[in-house]
């Protein structure tokens, strides 16, 4: 017994210097995580120089390349080609991938060309907006209305990085904030506080916003220093009615604003972007102040440390601290309840998805026969509005689960839209002598293609030569001007697109 109680002392006192240890590498290693250390404002747009300060948050967010899978949806919903006629849409569509994709999914689509040089291209500089940090510091450096100005080759050589950590924090003190300026002004037309003026809470839901939301681009005329008279083409929100779908409709409506004009039915048309803010503030999860980052960058305890989870994805992926913290159910029954709204949605959607295609095409029909305009007028009233509910339903994804009533409604009003269109539409083609008309069939990408008279091995070809030429060229100068660290590419296929893989190279001659 002599023996055993000095032992049992000694083992006590060297379990409480462990103790002690560890509880001080702990409180070390928590001080100098809310230090916050600046990143150097040359340093602040390579997502790569946080590294060092915050490892957890950028390995987590590094871990969004492993969503590398590419979903051609002209593929999955061959509809979305006709629906989306003589717009870029038509071309070239895929799912979202992770945050470490968005820069060079946005060089690889169909939809921004194949630029020879800075000022060619179909697309403005405004669609880097939301796809890397850079843009912030090109508004610093150019002025807003500058940046705005010009085409999208314009900025190949200066957007490199893709969207990180100097998109949703202040550098210098790791602060919540928003870079870009549309995002106050969209608050202050619907009266709302400010991104300054918000709380905590919900700027973890604006800085997601400030990308996933519906948008436009205003043209304003400006003149430079130099008097040279320009136009940008500044992305706005259009929530000054609101952001309920037909608020904004009624927004586009009162100022005549059309994306484009179907190249099938004529009808002038709206393409809805991405208003997943939107549809998120009219749930429940949204009603009650669950923040975007609750639940898609959920709290993630390493020993003594609690940081958010920048792997952005599914909820569905990470349920046990995405869900399970507020849901007291088996991740079982939950899922089961979440996929029977998914299916529910996905019924409705494909029945507005063929009504609105099917009309566009009977649309098409009736101009051929000789229809006139004020005969059609009532009609691709119809269809702009059927296809702009649709659209604002689904173009966020996960809007089904954000807001599943709200995503039903408006696929119920969508499809209600359709089907008046082409009840105008029987009336007009056997006022012109066309009875019992059958619009072709649109059951294959290639098939939906071809009636929107999408050129797509042209395209591709013309892609394909852009990125052996042109985009090089960009990567080489950003490289040597600083703007981009070529080894923070290293693993990742920036390639991979709905055209994936390339042709094979020629033969060697023997």
């Amino acid at each position: 017994m002599k023996t055993i109680i000095p032992i049992v002392c000694v083992v006590a006192i060297a379990l409480m210097l462990l103790l002690t240890l560890n509880i001080g590498e702990r409180i070390e290693e928590q001080e100098i995580l809310a230090a916050k250390p600046p990143v150097a404002a040359e340093d602040a747009y390579r997502n790569e120089s946080y590294s060092r300060y915050y490892p957890r948050q950028y390995g987590s967010w590094d871990s969004t390349r492993q969503s590398d899978h590419i979903e051609d949806m002209l593929e999955t919903k061959p509809q979305l080609s006709v629906l989306w006629a003589g717009y870029g849409f038509s071309k070239d569509y895929n799912a979202p991938r992770g945050h470490r994709y968005a820069l060079g999914d946005n060089v690889n689509t169909l939809r921004t060309g194949a630029p020879v040089d800075s000022v060619t291209g179909p697309m403005p500089t405004a669609c880097w907006t939301c796809k890397s940090p850079d843009v912030g510091r090109l508004i610093e450096r150019d002025g807003e209305k500058e940046y705005y100005t010009g085409k999208w080759a314009k900025y190949g050589t200066e957007v490199a990085n893709p969207i990180g950590c100097a998109d949703c924090h202040d550098p210098e003190n790791m602060e919540l904030s928003v870079g870009r300026q549309f995002v106050d002004r969209a608050l202050e037309a619907m009266g709302k506080p400010t991104f300054a003026e918000s709380s905590h809470q919900e700027r973890r839901s604006l800085v997601c916003a400030q990308c996933h939301s519906e948008y436009y681009f205003h043209k304003t005329p400006w003149t430079d220093e130099a008097g040279v008279e320009k136009t940008a083409g500044i992305v706005t929100f259009p929530w000054a009615n609101g952001w309920d779908a037909l608020e904004v409709e009624e927004y586009y409506d009162d100022m005549g604003f059309k994306d484009w004009t179907h190249k099938i039915s004529k009808a002038p048309m709206l393409k809805a972007q991405h208003p997943g803010y939107e549809m998120y503030k009219t749930g429940v999860h949204g009603m009650k102040g669950v923040a975007c980052a609750d639940c898609h960058m959920p709290y993630t305890q390493e020993g003594a440390v609690k940081y958010s989870d920048h792997q952005v994805g599914s909820p569905l992926k990470s349920m046990d601290r995405s869900c399970m913290p507020c849901h007291r159910e088996s991740e079982d029954r939950l899922t089961a309840f979440i996929m029977e709204k998914f299916e529910r949605k996905e019924t409705l959607m494909t029945i507005a998805m063929d009504n609105l295609a099917a009309g566009h095409l009977e649309a098409g029909k009736a101009w051929e026969v000789g229809a006139t305009e004020e005969e059609m007028a009532p009609v691709l009233q119809h269809l702009r509005h059927g296809q702009w509910r649709w659209d604002y339903s689904i173009a966020s994804h996960g809007s089904w689960f954000h807001a599943p009533d709200e995503t039903l409604r408006l696929l119920s009003l969508a499809n209600e839209e359709a089907m008046q269109a082409r009840l105008k539409l029987v009336a007009i083609l056997h006022a012109h002598g066309v009875v019992g008309y059958v619009a072709p069939d649109f059951d294959t990408k290639e098939q939906a293609q071809e009636l929107a008279g999408v050129p797509l091995e042209e395209l591709v070809a013309a892609k394909r030569e852009f990125k052996a030429t042109l985009e090089r060229e960009w990567q080489q100068v950003a490289a040597t001007n600083g703007v981009l660290d070529l080894s923070s590419r290293d693993g990742l296929d920036l390639d991979k697109a709905s055209y994936y893989p390339p042709p094979p190279a020629p033969a060697t001659p023997e």
